[in-house]
């Protein structure tokens, strides 16, 4: 080989890796959507940094309940509805947004497609080619095909599903083919018998859902699942176990149906021997890489002091997990703190390097006679290599008397990166 020629095969291998790195680097900043009441706020995540820019916003019809974005980060869909826990509404529709090319705005796809009742959760499924949106009240599932332009149409029709009660998040398999519906049930109340809780296996055939089983542990009376997340490469299902404030894992089996016992259950709180009232695990997401595991521990009693709601207490935090990857057993590695009152949700970015948690409540905290309010909050935090995380910064929101609902990571068109 000539002189010229290594000097020109160098010359190429610097201009790609340079490349490379520039084109890391700007993907590396991401969106964080957040829902307050009916508006979508965008911000920008700088993970060098490791902080947050306010970008551009949109105001919905009415409440946002539910958000999803897109596998590849650049759409997002946020499920909206005028109805609460107790009250079933009249408005609920379901938009599709993009962040604009050049202008920094939220932008709305197509017009919003009419749902039948109160949504609770939206996600998209593998191929990218359909919405799917959970329902508590009837408890129900539509899906909605994508059209070229990326606007959801109006829902597929499905045959008849026996479903379980209160619909709490509609997630399909990474092989595309099996789809679980969480049915949380209701715990008992003075005034309210208990509703047994379910998960709901369903077949799965591009947008057509079947039953094929129902997991109801001692016919789901004292089960309560909430949320949970399915291994990226390994037949394994992570379950957040609102009540007993644990994580469980089932086996999905060469049939695509799923174990009806529990290969594990582990406690997620830091003192699992002093659990206050109302203490509930929240949402669950296998981190990118498929060796770690975290789980939202959340706890938003309040009594009255003074007028104002005071924080009764309890563990508002992430449980750290790590995975066997033989047997699929979680290990609790950590319990961070998230610096606010009942995480309502947690993504991280595409990486997997920071993960951002929504503190959804507005609440006072006594201290030493006094009262200090904790506002809802995005807080930033650094992910390591063994899974632990690093609490950089917390950015409190401003929302008046409304909750931080949902939020959601997506990628920031290469035009908006900030150089």
């Amino acid at each position: 080989m000539t002189a010229m020629v290594k000097w020109l095969r160098c010359i190429l291998v610097a201009a790609l890796l340079a490349s490379a790195t520039v084109g890391a680097a700007g993907a590396r900043r991401a969106l964080v959507y957040a829902a307050i009441g009916p508006e979508l706020r965008a911000y920008e995540l700088d993970p060098d940094s490791a902080t947050l820019s306010p970008l551009g916003s949109v105001t919905l019809p009415a409440d946002i309940q539910a958000g999803c974005v897109q596998p590849d980060g650049r759409q997002v869909f946020v499920a909206w509805s005028d109805g609460t826990n107790v009250s079933a509404g009249s408005q609920h529709g379901l938009s599709a947004f993009r962040f604009a090319t050049g202008s920094g705005q939220v932008q709305a796809i197509g017009d919003p497609v009419a749902l039948p009742s109160r949504p609770i959760h939206c996600s998209i499924d593998p191929a990218a080619r359909h919405t799917l949106v959970a329902y508590t009240s009837p408890s129900g599932v539509t899906v909605h095909p994508l059209g070229s332009d990326g606007a959801a149409g109006p829902p597929l029709m499905q045959p008849p599903l026996m479903l379980g009660i209160y619909g709490h998040q509609i997630l399909v398999a990474p092989n595309g083919r099996m789809a679980i519906l969480v049915a949380r049930g209701n715990v008992p109340t003075a005034s309210r018998k208990e509703d047994p809780g379910a998960l709901d296996v369903l077949d799965y055939r591009n947008g057509l859902l079947g039953n094929k089983a129902a997991i109801a542990p001692n016919g789901g009376f004292g089960f309560h699942p909430r949320y949970l997340d399915f291994h990226p490469s390994r037949p394994w299902v992570y379950v957040s176990l609102s009540q007993q404030n644990a994580i469980g894992v089932y086996g999905i089996r060469k049939d695509g149906s799923l174990d009806a016992e529990r290969l594990f259950e582990k406690s997620s709180l830091a003192d699992a021997t002093r659990v206050h009232p109302g203490q509930l695990t929240g949402a669950l997401h296998i981190h990118p890489n498929g060796r770690f595991v975290y789980l939202a521990n959340r706890a938003i009693n309040a009594t009255e002091d003074q007028g104002k709601p005071v924080f009764a207490g309890g563990e508002n935090s992430i449980a750290v997990f790590g995975i066997d990857r033989r047997s699929g057993e979680p290990t609790l590695l950590q319990v961070a703190d998230t610096h606010g009152i009942g995480p309502a949700e947690f993504a991280f970015a595409a990486d997997g390097r920071m993960l951002v948690v929504a503190n959804m409540r507005r609440l006072w905290v006594a201290a030493a006679g006094t009262l200090t309010p904790v506002p809802p909050s995005l807080v930033l935090f650094r992910v390591r290599t063994d899974g632990r995380l690093d609490f950089v910064r917390k950015y409190d929101v401003e929302s008046g008397d409304r909750s931080l609902f949902w939020m959601g990571l997506g990628s920031l068109p290469q035009d908006l990166v900030r150089r």
